[in-house]
């Protein structure tokens, strides 16, 4: 099957906080390896907050970027819609650099072709409901009624239908960031920025938040870059993620490569309390046929391992996991999962 084209390019992307940033790099993007660079940045009292990042994300891709507090990851996204200049680097929507994009053709994006949700839901108090989530198309110099329209559809994509009377204080905290977001879906943006939206709620509301959230995903297959710091969340959402580390990001991947395979002591400490069963899902571990019979027993390849572990004891030994499209479909053996669950009890008895 054809891989999806990139809709976002970041490449050695830099934000240096100073007095001079712009001394320390050229036309090139930086004058010296990049390590050496950032160690030089701190030793003459300049902050390197985004170190030499580099990744693209896919049309329809939940990229999420994630690191602890500090780690340089809601600076990333703020350089990716230029709410903070980077100090160097290239940043390409469709092909199209931004960071040579004028005041006003940033603008246009902002308004057209970007969508954002932050952590503060920054609803404006005075207007209802409807009135916030109508308001960038107002923005937009839409048609009231047209612009009425679609807050409504929108108001009711994210559940909240009978509700668009209301102001913002008489929501509850995951009712006000679902207003966030249909505020942010109005217009109908390709990209969409999501920087800690559910951090500042409670942990059943931000449960069903995510949920919403793939529900929502499900159905509109945006192109989204999401912020996180917590691992569970990273790791439930991400078709990719990025790990980031002191403003450098130290291991791309998908969640079941970060987890078998993590680039450092860093992000094995990071992720050892992960349980394997639940991150690796059937169509990681599934291969080619080689010429095999299609096991009568097929599982959805983004079905856990752990949902498969009663079908084993059961005395299943294979599955067949469809293929992408119209591609054919692969296998997954019962000698694959067994593997992943011994090594799940060998990490379990080494904590």
């Amino acid at each position: 099957m054809t891989a999806a084209p990139i809709k976002l390019a970041c490449r050695n992307v830099w934000k240096v906080y100073g007095r001079r940033p712009a001394y320390y790099f050229d036309s090139r993007g930086y004058i010296i390896e990049p390590d050496a660079l950032a160690e030089r940045l701190r030793s003459e009292a300049h902050l390197p907050a985004v170190v030499d990042a580099t990744f693209e994300v896919a049309t329809g891709e939940i990229f999420v970027i994630m690191g602890l507090s500090g780690s340089g990851k809601s600076t990333l996204v703020r350089c990716l819609s230029r709410l903070v200049e980077p100090s160097a680097g290239e940043i390409l929507l469709d092909g199209q650099d931004l960071l040579k994009a004028t005041g006003k053709e940033l603008i246009e994006l902002r308004r057209h072709a970007m969508g954002m949700v932050f952590q503060n839901f920054g609803l404006l108090p005075h207007l209802t409901i409807l009135g916030n989530v109508a308001f960038p198309l107002k923005i937009q110099g839409r048609p009231e009624k047209e612009r009425e329209a679609r807050a409504r559809e929108m108001i009711a994509l994210v559940g909240l239908e009978g509700r668009e009377a209301s102001f913002p204080h008489q929501l509850s905290g995951g009712q006000q960031q679902r207003v966030g977001i249909a505020r942010s879906l109005a217009v109908g943006p390709e990209l969409w920025f999501l920087d800690e939206p559910f951090s500042a709620l409670d942990p059943l509301i931000r449960r069903q938040m995510q949920d919403e959230f793939l529900r929502l995903q499900r159905m509109l297959k945006k192109t989204i870059v999401f912020i996180t710091h917590d691992m569970a969340e990273a790791f439930r959402l991400a078709d990719r993620l990025a790990i980031m580390r002191a403003g450098k990001i130290v291991q791309i991947g998908r969640p079941a490569d970060i987890v078998l395979n993590p680039a450092d002591d860093y992000v094995a400490q990071f992720t050892e309390d992960m349980p394997l069963l639940r991150v690796i899902k059937a169509g990681d571990l599934a291969t080619s046929l080689n010429g095999s019979a299609v096991p009568e027993e097929s599982v959805a390849a983004g079905a856990s391992l752990e949902e498969l572990i009663p079908r084993l004891a059961s005395g299943v030994r294979a599955f067949s996991v469809p293929g992408e499209g119209a591609g054919p479909p692969a296998l997954l053996t019962a000698g694959a999962v067994l593997a992943v669950l011994e090594r799940e009890q060998t990490r379990r008895t080494r904590s």
